[in-house]
């Protein structure tokens, strides 16, 4: 995956436009030292746990005057980067924008239509996007170096989501923009494979939720307004337990379907309740979870 990575950054370079690529790694063994040479990127290492603190690493050596970010597993599309750095000088205001992504699955098939499909705006409309049902990529982001002195270093305490926090500090400056361009091959895992990850991220994802929307309060037009921001903000981590109850009941193993949905419905518990009365993967589970078995056919014989 990192070959593949690295190779979609040489990929997207011309007379006009060439990368200082820095690979941070903070994971085991000497095989990315090898890949980073073979493609003539500078190699770091940082002992530190996190994707935060491998980005700083690489954050602080970078010495162009962009930067931009592409994670190991994912790739970046052929018309990245220039759109992105054309829109950067045309608005000074600016310190970064984002672009779109496609999502492709583990062997980095592509499949649906760019993401988000429409222009998110800027100011307090990107902003409250961000805090609700949209979070951008950071493989699709281009910043001006300078960045580095408008919001610092990513947050190396939040082991996950620490790209959406460092996006948003930029954002609630009024310095981050959205750019209709395909710019990411975001590669997803199979869907239901990540439980403990899952888990582990919510409290993170609540975190970032909290520590940027009560301190934007003015931009919710009420209380009940913050709140569905907030239910937004962690809904795909509500329908991954929702939809993994579903496919944990469809194989019979009822102990897993259950704990999937008992953790859906304490996440959004408003929601749970709904869709409990709805036809949705949260109720289909629990049917078939609760639901009364047919007796087994006993053989008869001779």
């Amino acid at each position: 995956m990192l070959r593949q990575a690295l190779a979609s950054i040489r990929a997207i370079e011309a007379n006009d436009l060439s990368f200082e690529i820095l690979v941070a790694d903070n994971g085991e063994g000497d095989a990315a030292r090898a890949i980073a040479e073979a493609f003539d990127a500078i190699y770091l290492r940082s002992e530190a746990r996190g994707a935060g603190a491998a980005r700083n690493v690489a954050l602080r050596a970078a010495s162009g005057e962009y930067i931009a970010f592409l994670d190991d597993d994912d790739a970046w599309l052929a018309g990245n980067i220039r759109p992105q750095l054309a829109l950067l000088d045309q608005r000074p205001d600016l310190d970064a924008v984002v672009g779109q992504v496609i999502y492709a699955d583990p062997d980095l098939r592509p499949y649906g239509e760019p993401y988000p499909p429409l222009n998110q705006g800027e100011g307090e409309d990107l902003l409250r996007r961000m805090l609700g049902e949209w979070f951008p990529q950071i493989g699709s982001t281009v910043a001006r170096a300078s960045v580095r002195e408008l919001v610092g270093e990513f947050d190396e305490a939040l082991l996950g989501g620490q790209d959406q926090d460092w996006l948003l500090r930029i954002a609630r400056k009024r310095k981050l923009a959205f750019c209709e361009v395909s710019s990411l091959l975001f590669r997803g895992r199979p869907p239901g494979s990540f439980d403990e990850l899952s888990r582990s991220r919510i409290k993170y994802g609540r975190r970032i939720f909290f520590r940027h929307a009560l301190a934007e309060w003015k931009i919710w037009r009420s209380p009940s307004d913050f709140m569905r921001a907030y239910a937004r903000a962690l809904s795909h981590f509500y329908y991954y337990f929702a939809e993994a109850a579903e496919d944990r009941a469809s194989r019979g193993d009822r102990a897993a379907a259950l704990r999937a949905a008992l953790q859906a419905s304490v996440l959004i518990p408003g929601r749970a309740a709904r869709h409990i009365t709805e036809d949705s993967p949260l109720r289909r589970s629990l049917a078939s979870v609760f639901g009364r078995r047919e007796p087994a056919t006993e053989e008869i014989s001779s």
